[in-house]
């Protein structure tokens, strides 16, 4: 038996083609034996060949075309609540090199892994992060140059786009997008429109005006840039300033704002350069963007003096603090939130009105997420920061349309046309008043999501700390309207600092993550070959090390040479290849079902449950030891499949 990753490709190279037969014949979902540091080095030719045998001529002709649309999986839904059964992995494209390279990784997944997550997909600004997002320009970093020369007509990172979301389709899955709430601190998106966005003037580190209108102080600052340097595209300024940057005039779009103050899409260093030179002209008269908070109170900041640093354009940027800091308040100063709502009395003393929407921010960011829906065929979005709640007196009775802009940006995109277009939301189920104001499950309802994240990633294995949040969220997912995930790592969990969490549990997380047919799961690309790490490894062997790129080595917890490493752990690599295997037989029979708790979350060291409906199998597992061999409660059956501590018994 193969045991290290030298010895699996030595396997696969002498055994690949029974490896490929069973699936290219549709006899199984997913390639086994493959790891995915092999499958991510395929040829295209191998995986067009692989693609041909599976799919067919005429639907591997219509994926590979970006004019076509393969319908979804959930066409059919009538709305987003499939998601609250979906088993959910996210991938950071990064990670994988190119949207190409999502498929093969999708080639190493059983079909019980039914939906596919991208981490965001848009060009990123400062320190490379894919959360700060600069444009509506997709990332150009992920574009297969080995795809277009072997494929010339997709010659464009958008098309090689479609044409991945096209074939995960094709191949029985959903695929999400990131929508996000904010931008990079200084975005094309704010500077085309910098209604949208809070700004303030400072002299130094005094900030001498935070109220509304600072905003119309930088528009003008923008139009004399603009009228001193010309059109970046050569267009002729035969228009006014109103006219630029209004919401309501549709004589400009907003591709022809963007092209007009920064240059052609796909002009990326043009672009760069042009939008660095409007930065120096912003800040050497005193404007920026308001940073981004995270948790109460959200609002109320100054400069910190002495606390800034200077980039390698000699541009100085400060960090903001808190007047009134609390426990898990935080400042993103990369970061800008959209302008949601105005604020009350000019926003004197930071409060914002929550009667009074800014609603060109709303109508904007419905419009551009629903523009990219249509464009790609999106069956989901991941909403980012979704446990913002600013409103210090908690959630309201009734939420109106504009509570929540992740809310509206769902119900704009199903209200579209596209029904089934599900939410999931990146919460962390905290407790009262730490992450957001009020309670987040109420927030959660409030907002309409189907599924959270949730936390249990943050815990180890067993802990009290685990046992109360997995029963805290078995209950919510059987009272509450939104579902808990079963989260076995996120791409930004796989950090040195969260090492500690998978030394020990994890073949129960992923084990539990699959068979707990009624509650959703998530976990990220590389946990199936993930070191354990009992000493801290090379920052190349974290993902979250890939959501942003770090090359100053003086950053030396976050910096990353070269391509992300995968992990050698070949053991954890075969004992989940055998869950998969098994868990293909028995899906037709167990795929949905609700679940029926034999012994339930907190009351041992292990679970034990089967389904609600003619059961035919029990599951128990484990969390640090093996379970006991007699049951109270436990149907009479037979041991089926055993890996580590996790059984399954044949009922009948």
């Amino acid at each position: 038996m193969p045991t290290s990753v030298a010895d699996f490709q030595a396997d696969w190279q002498q055994h690949f083609a029974a490896y490929l037969d069973r699936f290219q014949a549709g006899q199984q979902s997913f390639v086994p034996k493959l790891l995915p540091q092999t499958a991510v080095r395929f040829s295209v030719y191998q995986t067009l060949d692989i693609l041909h045998k599976r799919l067919g001529n005429d639907i591997l002709r219509r994926a590979l075309d970006p004019a076509e649309t393969i319908p979804s999986p959930a066409i059919s839904e009538p709305d987003g609540t499939w998601l609250k059964k979906a088993n959910m992995v996210g991938v950071n494209v990064r990670t994988v090199g190119s949207f190409w390279n999502v498929i093969n990784y999708v080639l190493t997944l059983p079909a019980c892994h039914d939906s596919i997550h991208l981490l965001p997909i848009w060009e990123p600004g400062v320190v490379g992060s894919l959360y700060g997002m600069v444009s509506w320009q997709i990332n150009p970093e992920f574009f297969s140059v080995d795809l277009a020369r072997f494929v010339p007509a997709l010659d464009t990172v958008e098309k090689q786009l479609k044409v991945a979301v096209n074939l995960i389709h094709a191949l029985g899955r959903t695929v999400g997008m990131d929508v996000i709430p904010h931008t990079d601190r200084f975005s094309e998106m704010a500077l085309v429109h910098p209604n949208l966005f809070e700004w303030v003037h400072r002299e130094g580190y005094r900030l001498v005006n935070h109220t509304e209108s600072v905003y119309r102080q930088v528009e003008e600052v923008i139009w004399q840039f603009l009228k001193l340097k010309g059109a970046a595209d050569g267009t002729p300024l035969s228009f006014t300033k109103e006219v630029f940057f209004a919401h309501n005039i549709p004589l400009l779009t907003d591709e022809q704002r963007h092209s007009i103050l920064f240059g052609p899409p796909g002009d990326y260093t043009g672009r760069l350069i042009r939008r660095l030179k409007l930065i120096s002209h912003l800040t050497a008269q005193g404007y920026e963007t308001l940073p981004m908070t995270m948790a109460p109170p959200y609002r109320g900041l100054h400069i910190v003096p002495n606390d800034f640093v200077t980039d390698e354009y000699g541009q100085i940027w400060y960090q903001y603090a808190f007047n009134r800091p609390e426990p898990m308040s935080r400042v993103f100063g990369p970061l800008a939130r959209y302008k949601f709502h105005h604020s009350k009395d000019d926003n004197r003393d930071w409060e914002l009105d929550f009667e009074r929407p800014n609603l060109p921010a709303w109508n904007y960011l419905c419009d551009r997420y629903l523009t990219c829906q249509r464009a790609y065929n999106f069956d989901f979005m991941r909403g980012d920061m979704a446990h913002v709640q600013l409103r210090p007196t908690g959630v309201p009775a009734e939420p109106d349309a504009y509570y929540d802009p992740l809310r509206a940006v769902k119900h704009h995109i199903q209200k579209q046309g596209v029904p089934h277009f599900g939410f999931f939301a990146e919460t962390f189920l905290a407790p009262p008043n730490t992450m957001a104001y009020g309670n987040e499950p109420d927030h959660l309802e409030a907002i309409d999501a189907d599924s959270t994240l949730g936390d249990l990633q943050s815990c180890v294995v067993g802990s009290v700390l685990f046992q109360k949040r997995l029963s805290d969220y078995d209950e919510w997912l059987r009272t509450r309207r939104f579902a808990p995930n079963f989260t076995v790592m996120t791409a930004d969990k796989d950090d040195p600092r969260f090492d500690e969490f998978y030394r020990t549990g994890n073949l129960f997380r992923y084990f539990v993550a699959l068979f707990l047919t009624d509650m959703p799961s998530y976990v990220s690309l590389g946990f199936e070959v993930r070191n354990l790490h009992q000493e801290r490894g090379a920052n190349e062997e974290y993902t979250k090390l890939y959501v942003f790129q770090i090359n100053d080595d003086g950053e030396v917890d976050k910096v990353t040479h070269g391509p992300y490493r995968w992990g050698d752990n070949m053991e954890q690599f075969e004992a989940i290849s055998r869950i998969r295997l098994f868990a293909e037989q028995i899906w037709s029979e167990i795929g949905g079902k609700a679940v029926r708790w034999i012994l339930e979350p907190g009351r041992a060291d292990y679970i034990a449950w089967t389904h609600a409906d003619d059961p035919a199998y029990a599951f128990v597992a484990g969390m640090t030891a093996p379970p006991p061999d007699s049951i109270p409660g436990m149907p009479a059956g037979y041991l089926t499949f055993e890996e580590e501590n996790c059984r399954v018994y044949r009922l009948r």
